[in-house]
């Protein structure tokens, strides 16, 4: 029987490893016989994680759709043609564009889109075209604070710097868990082997959590942290640079603006100040900000823990401050910007919004009166917009490749709110618990049925490359691709029936535009492609980007042929240092203490003075698990119940819990019940549950899922706890109750 070799990237995470699928058989015979890691691929050498393994379970789920749902006048999804689902999508949703205008309609993009060769590249024409005038996603439970900070600092939301962990001798890790998520806004295969790079060469690794995560138990130390405080945590080393006279801008002083304003900022915020809030001795700080400064090569590293609390903001911003007042910023070893070979569509600035201006606020939300930061509110506030009349009410909804029934904030208030809707489509491959409420699901394809080439995660990698994937698995020619079927809405979204909407011409005209604004011809250059689509659009930007052939004007440059003829892909080299290419703010200078985040402090200061609320919750992620999309894979799904509360031993037995049993959990949105797990591995005061279970919706077919459904931490997550100056949800750090059954 015939068998093949595919070498793919595998999509699921930033850490883009490499894959060699082995296929057996031919045409609709043809089947994966095993997955294992490309030891030739040029970026990840062979490092794979348990998830990689699986891009064949995912492909043969039973429960993946392969032809479009439409719901029934029984109420029930039925199987339709693709004619049938775009006409149906057209009479739910032109009737509400006609009678209500473009502003009742709204979109929800999900996580996948980062990862996907179709969505990545055309989400925007579905936003921008549309006319939909705004959107809700996860970035804002996610990483808006990284955005507001990077805007604000450099000029641009996405322009976020990244630690050089390959070439660090000190290693301070807050908020995240590598263990577990490989990078976040960090892409490096392998992260837990640099992290143990770092110590076989002499240096150190410092993990500051509440938790003793996976991470925390390879590194040098863990320092336990109450959540929520880290930024008062790091203003106090801050504090301690400026007074023990340890400041030192390195190569870039040049370029930086407010380093005064800073000083004067954190006059008071001394170490014995927040030692009592932080949980971390005073002399514990100082040391931390002399071991920062007094190492050559030593970066901070923070993400989700520091972003999803309610001073994400100031703790986000604080990671950059410290690693640039100490030296450790655009340099080796330190905080540095990638440099990404194909740029991505999505990084593109937003209209009104160049040269870093906070100019936030532009409009505000229905209903809570929240101001837009960078475009979005809030997602818990979606739930609110549909449910609550009144002009501009949301009437319709699309949803791509999300599930903010279990992801976001006050997911069971949305649950409710959705089938209130007079029109919902997903652009989805499953009937999960959002899409449930769907009117129409029209299904893309699954990773192994088409090409792949990652954008935005380039942009937050500690090295240059580029690696091509072409599809596994053939797929019928006539069946509309996702990018097709994104045209296609935004079309809809205009007024015109989703099968007359000129997909090819509007293809062009995008193609055309991203040509223009890299001041090219786009008609002219079309003439050298026989087709369009996503791999045009990669040409285009691998051609145009920091190594490409500017179409023949540079010789040594890149363009996707030449990726394509390296199958194991190209590496294109480490970080250098860029911060004067990448600064866009109107002075052209790195704006170290904007006003805008200074005027936080005071919110901050008041966290001080708080007495303590009992317990509070933290939210964790795991190894095996990928926000709420990977449970329907029996191979991820074996072993013990991961979906537990896990709490310190003492605070149990105070409420008289025991290992295994019972608690009730509340909350000031909602309760719940979950298996206890004691460990002394978290900080007394903290329980933590993970995100994305909750698998017992009726009407969801997600069969293996459905039988280890656990629970929706987001039910306890109060939509109105956000940090304020992003709109971030704040998952981490809000109290709760616990009990026993």
């Amino acid at each position: 029987m015939e068998t093949a070799v595919h070498l793919r990237t595998c999509p699921l995470c930033e850490a883009m490893c490499g894959l060699e699928v082995h296929t057996i058989g031919r045409g609709p015979d043809m089947r994966v016989e095993k997955i294992v890691p490309d030891k030739a691929d040029v970026w990840s050498k062979g490092h794979i994680c348990p998830k990689g393994t699986t891009l064949a379970a995912l492909h043969e789920d039973p429960d993946r759709l392969r032809v479009p749902m439409v719901r029934g006048a029984d109420g029930e999804l039925h199987e339709a043609t693709w004619e049938e689902a775009f006409a149906r999508c057209s009479e739910l949703l032109l009737p509400v564009v006609a009678e209500h205008g473009i502003g009742a309609v709204t979109a929800y993009v999900g996580n996948p889109l980062a990862h996907a060769m179709d969505l990545s590249r055309y989400i925007g024409i579905l936003i921008g075209m549309s006319g939909i005038p705004m959107i809700y996603s996860p970035g804002v439970v996610d990483q808006w604070p990284k955005n507001v900070g990077a805007h604000l600092m450099y000029g641009g939301m996405w322009s976020i710097p990244v630690p050089d962990v390959r070439r660090t001798d000190l290693f301070v890790v807050m908020g995240a868990n590598p263990s577990a998520s490989q990078g976040s806004l960090l892409a490096c295969p392998d992260l837990m082997g640099e992290i143990a790079a770092i110590r076989r060469r002499g240096g150190r690794v410092l993990v500051v959590d509440p938790r003793r995560t996976g991470t925390a138990d390879k590194a040098d130390e863990w320092l336990p942290i109450n959540p929520g405080t880290d930024a008062a945590l790091l203003m106090a080393v801050v504090h301690v640079l400026f007074a023990d006279g340890l400041v030192d801008l390195g190569t870039i002083a040049d370029l930086v603006d407010g380093l005064d304003t800073l000083h004067e900022a954190s006059a008071d915020w001394t170490p014995e100040r927040v030692a009592g809030v932080t949980g971390v001795d005073a002399q514990r700080i100082r040391d931390l900000a002399h071991e920062l400064a007094g190492t050559s090569r030593a970066v901070v590293y923070g993400r989700i823990g520091l972003c999803n609390q309610e001073f994400g903001t100031l703790a986000s911003w604080l990671v950059d401050v410290v690693n640039i007042l100490t030296a450790h910023f655009d340099v080796e070893g330190g905080l540095m910007f990638p440099r990404a070979a194909a740029w991505s569509v999505s990084t593109l600035p937003m209209e009104g919004l160049d040269g870093g201006a906070p100019n936030f606020g532009r409009w505000h939300a229905r209903v809570r009166g929240v101001p837009e930061v960078l475009g979005h509110v809030p997602v818990s506030c979606l739930h609110e917009e549909i449910s609550t009349p009144g002009e501009g009410q949301i009437r319709a909804l699309i949803t791509v490749a999300g599930n903010p029934v279990l992801s976001t904030p006050e997911g069971d208030r949305l649950d409710a709110a959705l089938p209130q809707l007079a029109c919902m489509i997903s652009v989805d491959n499953w009937v999960n618990e959002t899409t449930r409420h769907a009117d129409v699901i029209l299904p893309g394809l699954s990773a192994l049925e088409q090409a792949h080439h990652d954008d935005l995660i380039w942009q937050f990698a500690v090295g240059s490359g580029a690696k091509y994937s072409a599809p596994v698995f053939p797929v019928d020619a006539d069946r509309p691709r996702e990018w097709e079927i994104l045209i296609r809405l935004a079309g809809a979204c205009l007024g015109q029936p989703m099968a007359d909407v000129d997909v090819a011409g509007i293809d062009d005209g995008f193609f055309d535009v991203l040509a223009m604004m890299q001041g090219l011809d786009g008609p002219t250059l079309r003439e050298g492609y026989s087709e369009g689509g996503p791999e045009r659009l990669l040409d285009l930007t691998l051609r145009t980007g920091p190594f490409g052939d500017r179409y023949g004007t540079v010789p040594d440059g890149i363009n996707l042929q030449q990726v394509k003829d390296s199958p194991h892909g190209v590496d294109l080299g480490p970080m250098v240092p860029a911060l004067r290419e990448v600064l866009k703010t109107a002075s052209g200078r790195l704006v170290l203490a904007p006003d805008y985040i200074l005027g936080d402090l005071p919110r901050l200061a008041a966290r001080l003075d708080r007495p303590a609320e009992g317990l509070v919750l933290t939210s964790r992620r795991h190894l095996r698990s990928n926000n709420s999309w990977m449970h329907n894979v029996p191979a991820l799904m074996k072993g013990k119940d991961r979906c537990t509360l896990l709490m310190h031993p003492a605070d149990a037995a105070e409420r008289g819990l025991t290992d295994a049993g019972l608690a009730k959990v509340t909350s000031s949105s909602g309760s719940l019940e979950v298996p206890v797990e004691l460990t002394d591995g978290i900080k007394r005061g903290v329980v933590s549950l993970p995100h994305g279970w909750g698998h017992d919706r009726p009407g969801a077919r997600l069969g293996v899922a459905g039988r280890h459904p656990g629970v929706n931490t987001n039910a306890l997550s109060p939509g109105t706890f956000v940090d304020e100056i992003s709109n971030n949800a704040a998952v981490n750090g809000f109290p709760v109750t616990v009990e026993a059954v």
